[in-house]
């Protein structure tokens, strides 16, 4: 924005002026204006006053605007304003002229009439001594002006900067000027110029000010009430137009009547248990008799469809032959031989007794060992609609059990979406990721109970559908990563199954026969066009992946088969024969150093076996000593349980050391220091207690452990080997790393049976119950040892 500043330089006023009438403006000391000069008199003035060099002329404002031109002079108010001439230009038979005011002035004689009126004249302008009430004024006048610049539309904003910056030069400036801007009338604006003294011109401009706001408030309340009723006047009357063409297009008489006939004609087709047909005819006779401008017409209408959607009798005819269901759950799964058998009870069950509650099964690993997809495959060999529903994120109990239908927004919750979706009272509904379930508003884990409760679900209640619905047919199976995670009243309903995971011929077969194929087909290839050798794929399983299930093994065969269809559709010919030199061509150098075992006995390491996120996995232990007053150092990201486990082997240790040959100023001069490699991965749990004791007691008597054993159990201090979890995903990585012997509690016995027939012939399993089996087993030498 330019800046525009008030030119106030002192200048002497002639003591006779020329004289102009000005009959529709009046201007202010210090203010540029800009006229549009009409009458020939005063066009004849101004040029004579350009000839002799005059640029000071005195303006004055008639009593009357409609005065003629030869009208008296003394019709002219007496006070008025000497201004500068600026500038002129001719614009057809007119002249433009830009004027500066100077100062008041005050007419004492006329001395001549024609051919131009000249006058006598004094300055008037009066020096100002600012006040603490003048300041107060002038605040009040600002605060007004700005407010009526603000919010009127007619005026830019830009007035307001102006006046702002000439703020300094004091309150008579700025009353003139604010003056000038505001279109006031013209004997209004006349009154404020000829108020001298400042005090009084502020005060009337303040007043003016007050009523021009009360004026724009009014003006504005009018203008919006009109505004508002023309344009719902037009909008009704333009949808009754339009929605009453639409109904002669359509043939259709009122909304509310074909909405009614429509839902009454459904309900007479429908086989509806009584209490539901008894209340949907209710709903249905509120409706016909509301108006479909009503708030509650659409609420009840979609309430109606959905109680009509549900089905409430509508159930699929199991597949109970169960030669057949076994043949199409091995096509689309390898292994998983104990879930594939409890399916094919339920259906044996089923087939005898016709009647069966659905069972709640839950399966339990790592992400991408076929959770989901084995669900998929449960409902194709049962020949049911398959329907799945996700708890990651879910927060609100409502999501669960519906909103009352008079929220705003109510929808039923999402067990009930989902059989509504399924059209079947006996669907296979998949409920992934229960171990995610959160709360933030109400309890969803509590909600899910009356799902899953074989005792309950017979008479589930949505909060949306208001009626109970018979859920015990349905066939819910569940998913998590962890049972830890999952609430102990969920999971007490649950038959839990455990998916640890696929050694690598599991995952060989499997990446032969499903993952390969599958690719293939989503990418537009021909077998005849590319093929993976076998030992592609065990290096793509041992170099490119690191996980207990597939997943990621399935996106390597993508990126592979992607750059094959690129090449393809660029034009080569093929065929790609993908083989395991050729792999860093199309997937980079290795990814994954496969875990291998000890290349060599070692004094202070021991190898554990832990469960990870992605399955199993070795953990070795490393343990030192070095000079120092008595202590321990632990490091490697642990938990508080993995530290009262370093603590209890340790205490046990230290217990042993007269049988194991250890002075006890071995342990009161040595700090000992036990890290666990790969420190950035958080580790606890109570299943490394016999790994720390050994390597512990390895260090300090210097027999060295064996390379060829792997171990798992918790220690107490007296040296009992407590049982632990995951054994099977321990045992695999043990195995996957060529470890032939397993040391692990002798109550965790149990835990083999679902151990693959190749891991059970290639691995050897030593039974303990207490930490003195574990030092003679492990370390070398350690059978000569005499432990009590």
């Amino acid at each position: 924005m330019e800046d525009i500043r008030v030119d106030i330089a002192a200048q002497q006023i002639p003591e006779k002026l020329y004289l102009m009438p000005l009959l529709s403006v009046v201007i202010y000391p210090y203010s540029v204006v800009q006229l549009l000069v009409r009458r020939k008199q005063n066009i004849d003035l101004i040029e004579h006053l350009q000839s002799q060099g005059i640029d000071i002329l005195g303006l004055l404002v008639p009593k009357d605007p409609h005065l003629p031109e030869d009208a008296d002079p003394k019709m002219l108010h007496p006070i008025g304003v000497a201004a500068r001439i600026i500038n002129t230009m001719r614009v057809g038979g007119s002249l433009q002229v830009v004027l500066q005011g100077i100062a008041r002035i005050r007419m004492i004689e006329f001395l001549q009439e024609k051919p131009h009126l000249i006058g006598r004249v004094e300055d008037i302008e009066q020096p100002h001594v600012e006040s603490a009430q003048t300041q107060t004024l002038l605040t009040d006048a600002l605060r007004l002006f700005n407010r009526f610049i603000s919010t009127n539309p007619r005026y830019s904003e830009e007035i307001i900067h102006i006046v702002e910056m000439n703020r300094q030069e004091g309150p008579g400036v700025i009353s003139d000027l604010i003056a000038s801007y505001i279109n006031f009338r013209i004997d209004e604006k006349q009154e404020l110029l000829e108020l001298v003294d400042v005090d009084s011109r502020l005060r009337k401009l303040i007043d003016l000010l007050q009523r021009e706001l009360e004026f724009l408030k009014v003006e504005s309340e009018v203008q919006g009430r009109a505004k508002m009723e023309m344009e719902k006047a037009q909008r009704e009357y333009f949808l009754r137009r339009q929605m009453e063409e639409i109904k002669k297009e359509l043939g259709e008489g009122d909304q509310v009547s074909s909405d009614v006939a429509t839902l009454k004609s459904r309900l007479e087709k429908l086989d509806l248990p009584k209490d539901v047909l008894e209340l949907a005819a209710k709903e249905i006779g509120r409706l016909e008799n509301m108006p479909s401008s009503s708030a509650d017409y659409n609420v009840i209408h979609t309430y109606v469809e959905t109680l009509l959607d549900l089905p409430w009798r509508i159930m699929t005819e199991d597949n109970l032959d169960i030669r057949k269901a076994a043949e199409i759950l091995d096509q689309d799964h390898h292994g998983l031989i104990h879930v594939k058998e409890r399916v094919l009870e339920y259906l044996s069950v089923l087939k005898l007794k016709r009647d069966l509650k659905g069972p709640i099964l839950c399966l339990i690993g790592p992400p991408g060992v076929g959770k989901t997809s084995l669900g998929q495959s449960i409902a194709r060999a049962l020949g049911r609609k398959f329907v799945r529903m996700s708890l990651g994120g879910v927060r609100d109990e409502a999501e669960i059990r519906g909103h009352r239908k008079t929220y705003v927004g109510a929808m039923p919750g999402r067990i009930v979406q989902g059989i509504r979706k399924g059209g079947t009272r006996n669907p296979l509904f998949m409920i992934d990721e229960i171990d995610k379930i959160s709360a933030e508003r109400g309890d969803p884990a509590s909600a899910l109970l009356e799902v899953l409760d074989p005792e309950q679900n017979h008479n589930f209640r949505d909060n949306y559908i208001e009626i109970p619905f018979d859920v015990s047919s349905v066939l819910f199976i569940t998913t998590a990563n962890y049972m830890d995670a999952i609430p102990a009243p969920l999971l007490d309903r649950m038959e839990v199954i455990h998916l640890p995971g696929y050694t690598m011929e599991e995952k060989e077969m499997i990446a032969r026969k499903y993952l390969v194929a599958k690719q293939r087909e989503a990418h537009g290839l021909k077998e005849s066009q590319i093929s993976f050798s076998d030992e592609a794929i065990r290096w793509i399983i041992r170099g490119y992946t690191k996980e207990a299930g597939v997943r990621n093994l399935d996106r390597e065969i993508a990126h592979i088969c992607r750059k094959a269809a690129k090449d393809i559709a660029e034009g080569a010919a093929g065929p790609y024969i993908i083989k395991a030199n050729s792999l860093e061509k199309y997937l980079g150098p290795i990814k994954h150093i496969a875990e291998e075992a000890r290349t060599e006995d070692e004094i202070g390491v021991a190898t554990g076996l832990a469960v990870t996120p992605t399955g199993g996995e070795l953990l070795h232990i490393e343990a030192t000593k070095v000079r120092g007053k008595e202590g321990i150092k632990l490091t490697g990201h642990l938990g508080d349980i993995m530290q009262e486990s370093v603590q209890a082997a340790l205490t046990y240790v230290r217990s042993k050391s007269e049988e194991l040959g250890i002075s006890q100023k071995e342990f009161e001069e040595h700090i000992l220091h036990v890290h666990f490699p790969a420190g950035a991965v958080p580790k606890d749990g109570p299943s490394a207690g016999v790994a720390i004791a050994t390597a512990l007691a390895s260090l300090m008597s210097g027999l060295a452990v064996r390379k060829d054993v792997a171990m798992t159990g918790e220690i107490s201090l007296r040296g009992h080997v407590l049982p632990v979890g995951g054994i099977k995903d321990k045992i695999l990585a043990a195995y996957r790393a060529g470890i032939p012997i397993v040391i692990m509690p002798e109550k965790n016995k149990n835990d083999l049976y679902d151990i693959p027939k190749e891991v059970e012939r290639k691995t050897s399993f030593i039974y303990v119950n207490h930490a003195d089996q574990v030092l003679r087993e492990a370390l070398v030498g350690g059978e000569n040892l005499e432990l009590k």
